[in-house]
């Protein structure tokens, strides 16, 4: 008994001086460069799974027994750092990472403290020596430009852990630790989305042109729901290759201002922090911060020769904690360039690694987009690569580009392309989708996205789709409750032929509509029947209600979301229509239509044809007649779209995109009962200021040559839902205004938060502005003025006016980032206020995900 209570005391004693003796770990964890704090931080020690993550305040606490031991600090984007701490007591530590892996020599800045002077400041004099010199040596100065890029994109879910088994037993997803990979910083991650792509880029200075030879391309994982090319346009949209040499950086769909920019010194500060050797040159590391963290600027190191050439060996950009870039928890961007012989700069590396989350307390997401530049070469091509410049498209993927084996991966993918887990996505997706609850969810997920139902379970034997489905239920003043069923033919039944349709029953009107078409298209067809470029002939024939004055530019007019309106929908016709349509579309941006249509529009109580007789008399046919002949022009250069099955949404306004139509018809050739002639011109560009957003212009005029009823005439766009539609008037009645004649304009300026963002506590909701100024003006000549008693014309409908004048104006102010998703504006109409029954003002909202 005696050995017993000795042996227990010894005990005792034994864990009371190792509790004693524990270690306490503490401190604050800070970028380098920024002094701000860095949330979510790994800290563990060496050897050990004892650690802890910094929380977002950068803050960190943990205990350990003692032990002499080493804490290993990790982040994305910064270099590991270990430090050694004192055992058996608390050890407060001040821990500053710094980005890229190059030692600062614990170089700390604090731009919120210091004060700052660009006079006199020798970081501000040598950065514009190397702006001034940033043309001198780039590669495109040459007559030709050639090499291979080798892009791998990575998308996977952030610090994954395996979920413990329940009561021992086996998961349904238990296999997806085969799949884990691990990153250098220690960070685990599971990849859900995979892709690569090797190809050889061929450039010509004069004439300009750049043409792109696909050699090899393969992608699997989640995303596979969407259009495969749909899914390209878009991330080669978002990871754009960065180019530090020019003003802007256009990345994430959003324009960053280039540390490099002619107006940097009065955007970023500067600082000369330290010489080291880089690549065996000796380089001055010069820092960088924006004046503002929460605009749209970098944080990060250029590591410039010290030379007179100036030469940027290297590059590291981050984005600061505070700016107003949704989803975006941490960025990095690495560059790294050569010197040719002749001092040309190459680029070798552009790498890009990215944690995306919906909120920082959530894991979120790892992205990263990796570019490996080789045999780079400025010799004049020979016969047969100078044939690739009389290529028509800008991309020419090789037929065996999605098929190469497994040898060919091996040889033309770089060592940082190769991961350390060998299993791959494709894999990941097989043992997926046998389960039954992945497999049903993800059938659900690409019937909400592609808005049809497929008839097979096997994409390439599926050969009908049932759609869209956010037309099958909808409604108006007119017909009531609408319920649609309609579907189209895909690529899987013919790559050049396709028919597509639809019937639709009103309960109010009780008529039945119908949409039936036949389309042949001369190129074959991946994946959509209206995917880009079009070289088709069409056929239509549909009965349906016409909606007048208003026009459904960017969504379909039983779309569901557009019943709720606020006022009835009444200014309508009915319309039977045939249209033999030849549409044709080039690479460079130019696109063609020549439509013949018969058409006959029958009248309604809603929208009657009172038509004024020579006697004066009023007679009411029921309806008139018109065969005309359209001619549609098209330039659209650099416009990048993503194509769904029946729209084109766009992912970029930048280019410039000019449209030019022109209808005519002939008083009694095929039936018309009038002649007719409408010309149409459109203007539309998005200009970026730079670090002070960007504003979206819309212009149109046209003109209505003839004499001609009310319904043949210039009837605006009126918008009569709660949502904003772009090219529409939020506070106008359907059929309003009348005019034959018309000039407009759609001015939306986007501030990206530079107002908001300078506000105490507002800017911490990181709101962006949004400002909006449209205007129609509009004429009515006397030719086409019933008031004036013109023979064969139509009696306006009450309610109806022509404008003065003045034109109809009205203006928005909005807030857009709302919850990242919401844009709620408040409208003023600015004039013409003293119509009866219409709204002076009012709140319209759109939902949008942006970065």
């Amino acid at each position: 008994m005696g050995k017993k209570i000795v042996f227990l005391l010894a005990a005792l004693f034994f864990v009371w001086v190792a509790n004693g003796q524990n270690t306490t770990i503490k401190g604050v964890v800070t970028d380098s460069i920024t002094g701000e704090r860095l949330s979510y931080v790994s800290l563990k020690l060496k050897g050990t799974t004892i650690g802890a993550a910094s929380d977002e305040n950068g803050l960190f606490s943990f205990s350990s027994p003692t032990a002499d031991r080493v804490l290993e600090v990790s982040y994305l984007g910064y270099d590991r750092k270990e430090i050694t701490i004192t055992p058996g007591v608390t050890n407060n530590l001040k821990i500053q990472l710094a980005p890229n892996g190059i030692t600062l020599n614990e170089v700390t800045i604090k731009p919120q403290k210091e004060k700052y002077s660009k006079k006199e400041n020798p970081a501000v004099t040598f950065v514009k020596q190397v702006i001034a010199l940033r043309e001198n040596n780039a590669p495109h100065n040459h007559d030709y430009f050639r090499y291979d890029r080798y892009e791998k994109m990575v998308f996977a879910m952030n610090e994954y852990e395996p979920k413990p088994k329940k009561n021992g037993k086996a998961g349904k997803f238990d296999f997806l630790v085969e799949f884990v990979d691990t990153l250098d910083a220690g960070t685990t991650i599971l990849p859900i989305s995979e892709k690569e792509r090797v190809e050889t880029v061929h450039y010509r200075k004069s004439p300009k042109s750049e043409k792109r030879v696909v050699k090899g391309n393969k992608s699997s994982g989640v995303d596979e729901i969407f259009s495969r090319d749909g899914v390209q346009q878009v991330l080669h949209e978002v990871f754009r290759e960065v180019d530090i040499f020019k003003n802007d950086i256009p990345l994430f769909l959003q324009r960053f201002v280039s540390p490099l920019s002619t107006i940097g010194p009065n955007y970023y500060k500067y600082y000369l922090l330290d010489t080291l050797s880089v690549n065996g040159q000796q380089c001055v590391d010069l820092g960088f911060v924006p004046f503002n963290s929460e605009t749209f600027g970098f944080t990060g190191h250029l590591y410039v020769t010290l030379d007179s050439t100036y030469f940027v060996q290297k590059a590291v950009l981050n984005v600061p904690k505070d700016i107003n870039l949704n989803f975006v928890s941490r960025m990095t961007v690495e560059q790294t360039f050569e010197r040719a012989a002749d001092s040309t700069r190459i680029i070798t590396k552009d790498d890009i690694s990215v944690n995306f989350k919906l909120s920082e307390k959530t894991k979120g997401m790892y992205a990263r987009r990796l570019n490996i530049y080789s045999n780079q070469s400025f010799e004049e091509p020979d016969t047969e690569q100078a044939l690739i410049f009389k290529e028509s498209a800008p991309v020419i993927t090789l037929k065996e580009a999605y098929r190469q084996p497994d040898d060919f991966w091996v040889d033309n993918r770089p060592e940082e392309g190769n991961k350390r887990n060998p299993n791959s996505v494709k894999k990941l997706m097989t043992k997926l989708r046998s389960v039954p609850v992945f497999y049903v969810t993800e059938k659900v997920v690409t019937t909400l996205v592609s808005g049809y139902i497929p008839t097979n379970k096997e994409p390439l034997k599926n050969k009908f789709e049932f759609g869209p489905m956010n037309s099958t239920i909808s409604g108006s003043a007119i017909e009531g409750a609408r319920f649609r069923v309609g579907g189209t033919t895909t690529p899987a039944l013919h790559k050049n032929l396709f028919f597509d349709g639809y019937v639709a029953y009103g309960t109010r009107d009780e008529k039945l509509k119908y949409d039936a078409l036949i389309e042949y298209s001369f190129n074959d067809r991946k994946e959509y029947r209206k995917e880009f470029p079009l070289n088709s002939i069409r056929f239509e024939y549909m009965y349906d209600i016409n909606k007048l004055g208003q026009q459904y530019m960017y969504t379909s007019k039983d779309n569901i979301l557009l019943s709720i309106r606020r006022q009835k929908d009444t200014r309508a016709t009915y319309l039977r229509k045939a249209e033999l349509t030849y549409s044709y579309e080039q690479y460079n941006g130019l696109g063609y239509n020549a439509i013949l249509r018969n058409r006959r529009e029958y009248a309604t109580e809603y929208a009657a044809f009172n038509r004024i007789n020579a006697d004066g008399t009023i007679s009411h046919p029921g309806h008139y007649d018109m065969t005309e002949l359209e001619f549609k022009f098209r330039y659209g250069k650099n416009e990048k779209f993503y194509q769904t099955r029946n729209t084109r949404v766009p992912i970029t306004f930048d280019a410039l995109i000019f449209n030019f139509s022109h209808v005519m018809a002939k008083k009694g050739l095929l039936g018309s009962s009038y002649d007719y002639h409408r010309t149409d011109i459109g203007i539309q560009k998005r200009f970026w200021f730079s670090a002070f957003g960007y504003i979206d212009i819309i212009t149109k005029a046209g003109k209505v040559w003839n004499k001609v009823p009310y319904p043949l005439l210039i009837l605006p766009n009126a918008n009569l839902s709660y949502t904003i539609q772009p090219e529409a008037y939020t506070n106008m009645n359907a059929m309003e205004f009348i005019s034959d004649e018309y000039a407009s304009w759609d001015l939306t300026y986007y501030m990206n938060g530079n107002l908001l963002n300078r506000l105490p506590l507002i800017k911490k909701l990181k709101a962006r502005e949004v400002f909006c100024f449209r205007g129609l003006w509009g004429h009515l000549t006397d030719k086409n003025n019933p008031m004036n008693g013109g023979k064969g014309l139509y009696l306006f409908p009450e309610g109806s006016y022509t404008l003065g004048k003045v034109p109809y104006m009205e203006a928005s102010v909005g807030i857009e980032n709302i919850f990242k998703f919401l844009r709620v504006d408040y409208v003023w109409r600015l004039n013409y206020r003293n119509h009866p029954g219409i709204q002076t003002k009012g709140i319209r909202c759109t939902m949008r995900l942006s970065f």
